[in-house]
């Protein structure tokens, strides 16, 4: 199985040899990230402002980042060929992150991802024209059928959405862009230059805004928690970056779906939230089009390596 090229501080790397069965892998450890970072800024928006939450989020993912990647001895990371496409990508990072914390304060987590989930929709049908990866009809049958399952966990409709679910919205259009731009700049730019550039820019533009509405956390345990959300946003985008660079944006767009299934340990335990029928249902239909998808990667490689045509 091939690995990703570690990376040297070139900002300028071949592309990693396709392995749509690692990425699937990454992507999935990377939405339990995202998990993890959603549950604890819900968590801390009853004790510091959303704004402070997002602005540390950022300033600790840079500093984890400079010091995973040596910065001060490699600073080419710095370094870019497509400088407005990162540009683009940050403030599309940036922008999902406030919107999706902004969600969470007033929206119970299934009602966020009902919308969130309609990501790989945009992913799938704007790959084609962006990327040149177009989608066929077995993996557009398997999206839909895990979008089904996270209709089934959710039940939108059944007593009216907050208009809080613009937040969503926006998030969920953000994310899209943020995912296609991930796959477009993974041919020319590194790993570690992404998760960089992206977190500088966001922590930079959101300090005054957070530091406008700074409130000294008086317990060691929360000034932890917001330290915690840069881990999480910094490896979890680490990861997606990765997973990227190996696999095409529509074998992936599937498995964003796995993050219900995160959300649903989480929320057990955390904040008690006993799944119900309905969700343990559903959960099992977005499983069950995963699986159904790394199936058909297998199948595809398997009659690359034997020189027969892979299974349409």
């Amino acid at each position: 199985m091939t690995q990703p090229a570690p990376d040297t501080g070139d900002n300028t790397p071949a592309r990693a040899s396709a392995n749509p069965i690692l990425g699937i892998a990454l992507l999935v450890l990377a939405c339990l990230c995202f998990s993890i970072l959603d549950a604890t800024a819900k968590y801390l928006g009853s004790h510091v402002p959303t704004l402070q939450i997002v602005w540390i989020r950022f300033l600790s993912h840079v500093v984890l980042a400079f010091l995973m990647f040596r910065v001060w001895a490699n600073p080419d990371i710095l370094k870019t060929g497509r400088p407005v496409l990162q540009g683009v990508r940050a403030v599309c990072l940036l922008l999902t992150t406030v919107f999706n914390f902004l969600a969470v304060q007033y929206l119970q987590l299934a009602e966020t991802m009902s919308i969130m989930f309609a990501t790989p929709f945009v992913v799938t049908a704007l790959a084609g024209p962006l990327l040149g990866e177009w989608a066929g009809l077995k993996r557009w049958i398997a999206i839909i059928v895990g979008f089904i399952g996270v209709l089934i966990v959710t039940q939108p409709g059944m007593g009216g959405m907050h208009w809080a679910a613009l937040y969503s919205v926006a998030a969920m259009m953000t994310y899209a862009l943020y995912a296609l731009l991930t796959r477009m700049l993974t041919e020319t730019e590194s790993p570690a230059g992404m998760l960089f550039i992206s977190g500088i820019v966001a922590a930079l533009a959101t300090a005054p805004a957070g530091l406008a509405v700074w409130e000294t956390p008086s317990e060691l345990t929360i000034w932890l928690l917001l330290l915690s959300t840069g881990v999480w946003g910094a490896l979890g985008h680490w990861l997606f970056i990765a997973a990227h660079r190996i696999s095409p944006a529509p074998v992936l767009a599937p498995f964003i779906y796995v993050q219900i299934v995160w959300m649903i340990a989480l929320g057990y335990l955390i904040f008690s939230d006993v799944p119900s029928w309905a969700t343990l249902a559903g959960a099992s239909v977005v499983v069950a089009s995963g699986l159904f998808i790394l199936y058909r990667e297998r199948v595809k490689g398997t009659a690359v390596a034997t020189e027969l045509p892979p299974e349409r």
